[in-house]
């Protein structure tokens, strides 16, 4: 052990504080991962709900028409 002026600044558990660093950062990425695959979920529902919205109000225009007879 080293005796000295800035001993003090020395992390208590030596190297243990990098590797908690890494550890912590690891989890960090994780959580921050599963977020943006959450939001990229709910993103496609609601493109899904849209889409089905505008394909609702086609087949409801196309009802009110009748039928199309193709003139030659």
């Amino acid at each position: 052990m080293e005796i000295g002026r800035f001993t003090f600044l020395r992390p208590p558990l030596g190297d243990l504080g990098v590797t908690y660093d890494d550890h912590l950062r690891l989890i960090v990425k994780r959580v921050v991962d599963f977020l943006l695959v959450l939001i990229e979920l709910v993103s496609l529902r609601v493109t899904a709900e849209a889409l089905r919205a505008i394909i609702g109000s086609n087949s409801a225009i196309l009802l009110h028409r009748g039928p199309v007879a193709p003139k030659f």
